[in-house]
């Protein structure tokens, strides 16, 4: 029996069920289409010691060394910063009469600082330099630059990166035959990262060394590493992190959910795992299937590796995760637009993660209010990538923007998702330790008596008190045998150790 499907209708906010029917999965929008970014265009600029080692993710252009190149690509040298930092100032490009080159790839010449950067990597913003990248290159190139790290000065989307291209058929055969040194961009905020990585509080500017950079840097392919892609920087925050698991750990948790699919019905809630069913019954998860892991502090050493990576990626404290929360999807099956909302507790974000690829379109992720309605993204599957968005604001209230849904899969493929939530504080101890010792003996399911119960105590107490009674209850369960045991035995004790005195004191007397 499910208590909620009768006694708490109306648990998703009236505004928010308003918000969801308004847009529709199959309304027309000028999606802005992501991935765009590739594994083979993804690097890592590097420095700091064996005890503090600090990074920076970057693009790689399509032009000079690529990271398949391998020694080719990577440099080890000293970061240098561009004077002038754009690399034009106010100088003007130098005439046709001047340079053979001046109408294939115009540049106003060197930089004023080339003795410096001779041998290192050279470091320039994108701001105001009205050229193209091909000619960022050249200035570099014929600077004596090792490389090339440019920074992208988007007020706007600080975290924004993506890999540079020629912008016409001769600038690209000119850097075929002379651009040979990597040239790589990374964001306004790692801009900022790597010209304060060796300034400290309260240093004075005259102490400042190299503009705050380091002395030694490393750039190298990214590989299987984790790497991001900024989609929206606000209403929603929403990004990407490629490769946040492998390809071996999305098949292992595709293995620890085989046989506990169960079909989804959002109609009727089930609050203690997620599904959360909208005031008019409106069903929202169409032919789909789920299986909750719950795993929490007995998850094992290969759990806790991927726990420690996120954490890590991502910034969020493991222990405000929730286990992950697996969905099969067959042709045909969709998940209408809807939020993340949870009427006790509403999660600050969602971690949602491909965990395989699809051989045909369909089964994209879109969020049709993105940008305050001015740029909706579509995600297409990718096996192993992350789609990371945000619940609430940066004050922390419920962003209507976030809404989001699953297009219907048009082919025969399958699509599995892993997900979790982010919540703003850590999770109780009944849904870190005790949930998952229950759900042990079915490898991560729960017995149904749990979650009727947990529904059971909303109903009869509400909501917060309903959950707060659970969470004791569940504490309180496995510890009160162990009081009884230790009870009873104190009791024994107590039995045998007056019994034992009076045979002494006898014993005594008859002495």
């Amino acid at each position: 029996m499910n208590f909620l499907s009768f006694a708490l209708a109306v648990i998703c906010p009236l505004a928010l069920v308003e918000q969801a029917a308004s847009a529709s999965l199959s309304t027309k929008l000028d999606y802005k289409i992501f991935p765009v970014r590739k594994n083979n265009e993804a690097a890592v600029v590097e420095w700091g010691n064996s005890a503090i080692i600090s990074a920076l993710d970057a693009a790689v252009a399509s032009f000079g060394p690529q990271t398949s190149h391998e020694a080719f690509f990577e440099v080890e040298t000293q970061p240098v910063l561009a004077t002038p930092v754009n690399g034009r100032g106010n100088k003007s490009n130098i005439p046709l009469e001047k340079d053979q080159f001046a109408d294939v790839v115009a540049y106003p010449g060197p930089l004023d600082n080339r003795d410096e950067i001779e041998g290192n990597m050279v470091v320039m913003t994108n701001e105001s330099s009205n050229m193209t990248p091909i000619a960022m290159a050249r200035v570099a190139k014929e600077s004596g630059a090792a490389a090339l790290m440019i920074v992208n000065f988007d007020r706007e989307n600080p975290d924004a990166i993506y890999s540079l291209e020629a912008e016409s058929k001769e600038e690209a055969e000119f850097a075929e035959n002379h651009i040979d040194i990597p040239v790589i961009m990374v964001s306004l905020a790692s801009g900022n990262l790597i010209t304060t990585a060796t300034v400290e509080e309260d240093m004075d500017e005259e102490d400042i060394v190299n503009n705050g950079m380091p002395d030694r840097i490393r750039l190298y392919g990214a590989g299987d590493r984790p790497f991001f892609e900024d989609a929206i920087s606000q209403s929603p925050v929403l990004y990407l992190i490629h490769n946040l698991l492998s390809d071996e750990e999305c098949d292992a948790l595709l293995d620890m959910s085989k046989g506990k699919f169960k079909p989804v019905d959002d109609t009727l809630s089930n609050l203690l795992e997620n599904t959360v069913a909208e005031k008019n019954r409106k069903r929202t998860m169409h032919n789909i299937e789920k299986a909750m892991l719950w795993k929490g502090q007995i998850k094992g050493h290969a759990g806790k590796q991927i726990d420690e990576r996120i954490e890590q990626v991502t910034g969020y404290p493991q222990d405000q995760f929730s286990d992950w929360q697996i969905t099969k999807m067959v042709k045909g099956a969709k998940h209408e637009l809807h939020y993340d909302h949870h009427p006790i507790t509403t999660p600050v974000a969602t971690i949602t993660v491909f965990l395989n690829d699809l051989d045909v379109a369909g089964g994209e992720i879109v969020f049709p209010k993105g940008g305050n309605d001015k740029n909706p993204i579509m995600i297409t599957p990718k096996k192993a990538m992350a789609v990371v968005h945000h619940n609430t604001d940066f004050e922390g209230h419920f962003d209507v923007t976030s809404l989001y849904g699953e297009k219907p899969l048009l082919g025969d493929d399958v699509k599995y998702v892993a997900r979790k939530f982010v919540y703003s504080e850590p999770l109780p101890p009944s849904k870190r330790i005790v949930l998952p010792i229950l759900a042990a003996p079915t490898g991560g399911s729960l017995p149904q008596w749990v979650i009727v119960l947990h529904d059971y105590l909303l109903v009869k107490f509400g909501l917060e008190q309903g959950s707060a009674y659970f969470d004791k209850i569940c504490f309180l369960g496995p510890v009160l045998p162990v009081l009884l045991l230790i009870a009873v035995g104190g009791i024994i004790t107590s039995l045998f150790g007056v019994s034992n005195g009076g045979k002494k004191e006898k014993n005594g007397k008859k002495d």
